[in-house]
């Protein structure tokens, strides 16, 4: 079997990746920073959604920021205006992404969440999306080419949406000032805990 696609596939990841990282704005990284920082200070929480596929990595970076000290709590986009937004109080911060900005489940809840009072974190690829003209902090996060024929099945556009939130916890972690102690606490089991266990010993 060929694997001429597969090999377009890698090469668009390479150009599209190192093209987005070449322009992250750390900017907007730091503005975000702050909003978070600030409800932290007044006893807020940290909330993030997504629909479709990055519904899945809105789950991933709850689990990230929870694991360096930012409790992170998924919130789903579609049970938010049946309920779900009872969870967000108005000293809250909610990360929102979306691969355009446009989505409409996601502007429902955007205003619903806005009539709480919250601060919104934008993350998309749309410079020019509704998204981006209805939160406090907008993160860009977007690709020209997903790496395959149909250029719609999100994979490259995920990765950007990954790794700007993975700065953002960079970030976080450092406002933190995260020890090796305090990281053993929240992750004592597996291969994980083993090798802290194995460097304390040592130290």
């Amino acid at each position: 079997m060929s694997t001429e696609k597969l090999d377009h596939y890698i090469a668009t990841v390479e150009r599209e990746i190192l093209s987005f990282t070449k322009c992250i704005d750390k900017d907007a990284l730091q503005k975000a920073n702050q909003i978070i920082q600030t409800s932290k200070k007044n006893h807020g929480r940290v909330h993030i959604t997504g629909v479709g596929k990055p519904s899945h990595v809105a789950e991933y970076i709850a689990a990230l920021n929870s694991s360096i000290g930012t409790p992170t709590y998924f919130l789903d986009t579609t049970e938010a205006v049946h309920g779900s937004a009872g969870q967000v109080q108005p000293e809250d911060v909610v990360i929102a992404i979306s691969n355009s900005g446009q989505t409409e489940e996601l502007k429902r809840t955007v205003l619903a969440l806005q009539k709480i009072g919250v601060k919104l974190i934008g993350v998309s690829g749309g410079n020019d999306s509704w998204l981006h003209e209805h939160v406090d902090a907008f993160l860009f996060a977007g690709v020209k080419a997903e790496g395959d024929d149909l250029n719609k099945p999100p994979r490259n556009s995920i990765l950007a949406e990954t790794i700007i939130l993975q700065c953002l916890s960079v970030l976080l972690q450092e406002e933190q000032q995260l020890g090796l102690d305090e990281y053993f606490l929240w992750h004592p089991g597996g291969a994980l805990g083993q090798s802290i266990r194995d460097l304390k010993e040592e130290a």
